[in-house]
């Protein structure tokens, strides 16, 4: 389903004012403690390319192949693959880190997503992911319910009512909890498998 999520030049104009208004902090803190060999997994238009420390190995996957032309004009040189998180063109173990960024709310299938990622990562790999979640008072989470059909055809494919912490941990992922960042519907979150 095309939506804006797939149109980089609106994706990009509309995370200007989130970005401004803390979006930015919660994206660095997600790439700063990538290492390694790092797969961004979802990474659309590259936002989290440039952020990677300089001894990362960074590699794009996203299934959107305009997102994948303006992520490799972010960061030249990195590879960017086309590809789902529900069928992952790598073999096992390749990965030390597996950044998602706002990735799991528009991911068709979440449980064989996870295992994806848990096949990918090496033994002592992380997951760190960024996610926006369904909201834990009963009239936010209704009111998700009933604006969530409208927002993922606009958006191509988000669902803010997703519960993927639950989803995550029902994966036998592992949480850091010391890690673990929220505010209101935001969760930034360290997993291993």
């Amino acid at each position: 389903m095309r939506g804006i999520e797939q149109i980089p030049t609106l994706y990009d104009a509309g995370l200007v004012l989130l970005e401004a208004t803390g979006l930015g902090r919660w994206r660095l803190m997600l790439a700063s403690g990538a290492k390694g060999r790092v797969l961004d997994l979802g990474c659309g238009t590259g936002r989290n390319l440039p952020l990677f420390d300089s001894d990362t190995r960074p590699i794009g996957l996203d299934p959107c192949m305009e997102t994948l032309q303006a992520a490799r004009r972010r960061r030249p040189g990195v590879p960017i693959v086309l590809g789902r998180a529900e069928r992952l063109p790598f073999r096992g173990a390749t990965f030390d880190t597996v950044v998602s960024g706002l990735v799991f709310c528009s991911v068709s299938e979440p449980p064989r997503a996870f295992d994806e990622v848990r096949r990918v990562l090496a033994p002592a790999g992380t997951l760190r992911m960024l996610e926006h979640v369904r909201a834990t008072s009963r009239l936010h989470a209704r009111l998700q319910d009933v604006f969530q059909p409208i927002w993922t055809r606009f958006s191509g494919g988000c669902r803010p009512n997703r519960d993927t912490e639950t989803t995550l941990l029902s994966a036998r992922f592992r949480l850091d909890e010391a890690s673990r960042r929220v505010s209101g519907t935001m969760r930034y979150l360290v997993a291993r498998p």
